[in-house]
């Protein structure tokens, strides 16, 4: 399992086929989850969701094991 510990505020978060698909936003409270910012939203609305267990840790960036596409489309939309 993916160190939950090792996310932090800001950080890049880049798929697999390497596009950037948010920040991680500074009240991540889940530890399961990492919390996307809304500004790096597509709709720029949303926070979105991804589960810890599909990333990896490598400073500055949190690097995922699914491409941009798989994220997108599988990923949680949340208000706050």
């Amino acid at each position: 399992m993916a160190d939950a510990s090792k996310i932090k505020e800001h950080m890049d978060v880049i798929s697999s086929d390497r596009k950037t698909v948010g920040k991680v936003d500074p009240s991540r409270r889940a530890p399961d989850k990492i919390k996307l910012t809304k500004q790096s939203s597509p709709d720029g609305e949303h926070h979105h969701f991804i589960p810890v267990v599909l990333g990896r840790s490598r400073r500055p960036a949190r690097h995922l094991n699914k491409s941009g596409a798989d994220v997108t489309s599988h990923w949680q939309h949340g208000q706050s």
